[in-house]
């Protein structure tokens, strides 16, 4: 810890890129690029309401959550065969490779899919065989997390998830994304119970546009192991004793918030506050594509917005990231001596 105490703060950026890290909060769906949309569109035969790449990315002016979403969930519509999934899933882990992260858990919608015809095969099967590409090809660890779309109903939440059984070894846990307003974690208290009779891991987004009571209820009611955004815990502070107590991580995403208007400014964001309570806070991208940034972006930025975080903060970001995966110890371990070595390479 002397070391980052005294680490030059000139290579601060150096040691955000090149330590490694895992992202533990992107959606799949969510690293659309235009680019990418428009390749799939051709091969697929889809007609887009966009003349040009510009024009989509022109497009992506969002004022709040719901607003995001409706044009989320337009250019998923170019995802039809097990290809597009594969694709898609690559895309990202080729950037992943090139931010340093050595383990990621992508979250996907597979309702987003399925109501439009796709088959739930070929949503899992692509994704399934991009992540065996990964490991081996970039070395990669990874897994999946199947989400379910909160503005719909609790029972087509069932449906869904007994659709998705069939492919149960290829996904660890469940989580539960989408509009957080007028969708309390309540109203799927049957279905993560079932999840969990299943043995499956469960994450719950909470707590971005919704209040702190909903983190609560992620937890008491859905049985919450992670909790995704988060950052309005600190307005209950026996919330955030809670969360600090049991080391319930938060996957933060600074640019999604200041694009969704979570906080005005990045300068605004209370990341340093939550560190400071001793949360363990994670950094990830959430939707990239459509929030200017992956991982490494979200951290640089973060850090050049906020002078009080330093390498200490770095470091443990990192280490919370770790921590806060869904795997073995030994995988932890051997990122931790993989980050301590970084560090020191750096500091020389």
């Amino acid at each position: 810890m002397d070391t980052l105490t005294r680490f030059p703060r000139q290579k601060l950026p150096a040691l955000l890129q090149a330590m490694p890290k895992a992202e533990l909060h992107v959606h799949i769906e969510g690293t659309l690029e235009p680019e990418l949309i428009f390749a799939l569109a051709q091969r697929n035969g889809v007609t887009l309401p966009y003349a040009s790449v510009e024009a989509l990315r022109a497009a992506y002016a969002f004022t709040n959550l719901q607003s995001f979403l409706d044009i989320y969930y337009a250019g998923a519509g170019v995802l039809l065969h097990e290809q597009d999934f594969f694709d898609l899933a690559m895309a990202y882990f080729r950037r992943a490779a090139a931010d340093r992260i050595v383990h990621a858990e992508l979250f996907f919608d597979p309702q987003t899919h399925t109501a439009r015809g796709v088959p739930m095969q070929a949503v899992v099967a692509g994704l399934a065989r991009a992540c065996d590409a990964a490991r081996n090809e970039l070395g990669i660890s990874s897994a999946l997390i199947l989400c379910f779309l909160r503005h719909l109903s609790e029972d087509d939440a069932f449906r869904t998830l007994e659709q998705a059984l069939p492919y149960r070894q290829h996904f660890i846990g469940v989580g539960l994304d989408s509009g957080e307003r007028g969708n309390p974690p309540e109203k799927f208290a049957r279905v993560f119970a079932r999840c969990r009779e299943l043995g499956l891991r469960i994450v719950a987004h909470a707590g971005e546009e919704g209040p702190a009571q909903y983190i609560r209820d992620a937890l008491d009611l859905l049985g919450a192991q992670r909790i995704d955004h988060g950052v309005r815990c600190v307005e209950d502070p026996q919330l955030v004793a809670r969360l600090a107590r049991e080391r319930i991580p938060l996957t933060v995403c600074p640019l999604s918030n200041v694009k969704l208007r979570v906080f005005d400014t990045l300068a605004a964001h209370n990341m340093a506050t939550l560190l400071d309570a001793g949360l363990c806070v994670t950094v990830n991208s959430d939707d990239p594509a459509y929030f200017g940034g992956y991982l490494n972006q979200n951290f640089l930025e973060t850090f050049g917005a906020l002078p009080q975080l330093d390498a200490r903060h770095a470091v443990q970001l990192a280490l919370n990231s770790f921590e806060a995966s869904f795997v073995p110890d030994a995988h932890k371990a051997r990122w931790r001596d993989e980050l301590a070595r970084t560090v020191e390479q750096l500091s020389g």
